[in-house]
């Protein structure tokens, strides 16, 4: 199952990593679009969610999977999991954020097959290195529309792993509490899911894979390093969000450049978060 788990990760990334910013690389952001769209169709409809950004369209693709069919009256809300599929001008962007949208892929396959208690919202954002802005626009419409979250987890650069002495780094003050090791993967989430963390941490730790965890008070204003992907957007309308990271430019030296390309990654490490993921997010009470 590893192994096979493993080629598939490695199969969505050879069709992702490439050029596609929506604007200076609209042929490979195409592309990935085109390819999400595809891949999330085999086990629903996607939902595209569009919205404007100076006269140009941009798209949300949205796959909703039911919960287990349950005697009870009342819906559970949904577990929202999303990834941004758009890279800086100049990348091909294998870490940021082809591993997010891979692992994406790969728990809609796993959702769908298998589903539990909670329905579950896989979402791909469009213009997140623009400024979170899919993110923005999805946030505010659910929250006009007054929906409810059990959690949002936002996949944001999963595959890159160093396990050399002072390979990590961290935002000041923090590095006397964590290891100097970038070979952990980290949730780092507003203080509402404290308790979500420390559960899905012991469960991705269970699994094999390092897991540290990070609760951040007040929206993250206080560390604006922990702001920087599309769960921010959902701290600032009070859901509980998680954000799930390699750490990013603490410690992938190619993080917006254009060496961030697939022989650059951990794949043993990626596959291993993608495990640790779904057990984690089935732990979920």
């Amino acid at each position: 199952m590893t192994f096979d788990l493993q080629t598939r990760l490695q199969n969505h990334l050879k069709e992702i990593v490439r050029d596609r910013d929506p604007y200076f690389s609209s042929i490979g952001h195409f592309y990935v679009r085109q390819y999400i769209y595809q891949e999330l169709s085999q086990f629903g409809n996607v939902e595209i969610d569009e919205f404007q950004v100076t006269g140009k369209n941009h798209q949300n693709l949205i796959l909703n999977l039911p919960s287990l069919k349950n005697n009870k009256k009342r819906e559970l809300p949904p577990i929202l999991i999303g990834a941004h599929y758009d890279t800086v001008p100049g990348t091909a962007g294998a870490d940021d954020n082809g591993t997010g949208v891979a692992v994406l892929l790969e728990l809609a396959r796993e959702f769908s097959s298998q589903p539990f208690k909670y329905p579950v919202s896989l979402v791909a954002f469009d213009m997140e290195e623009y400024g979170l802005l899919g993110s923005e626009h999805y946030a505010e419409k659910l929250k006009q529309k007054q929906q409810q979250l059990r959690l949002m987890i936002s996949l944001e650069m999963l595959g890159y792993c160093d396990s050399n002495p002072n390979s990590q780094s961290y935002p000041p003050g923090l590095k006397y509490f964590y290891p100097n090791q970038g070979n952990f993967i980290a949730l780092i989430g507003n203080l509402l899911t404290v308790i979500d963390m420390l559960q899905m941490s012991r469960n991705i730790n269970k699994r094999g894979t390092n897991c540290q965890c990070l609760p951040v008070p007040n929206r993250g204003l206080i560390v604006p390093d922990t702001r920087r992907s599309d769960h921010a957007p959902f701290w600032d309308r009070g859901y509980k969000a998680i954000m799930i990271t390699d750490t990013a430019n603490m410690r992938n030296p190619n993080y917006h450049q254009n060496s961030d390309t697939l022989e650059t990654l951990d794949l043993d490490f990626l596959t291993g978060v993608c495990q640790g993921l779904i057990t984690a997010i089935r732990s979920i009470f």
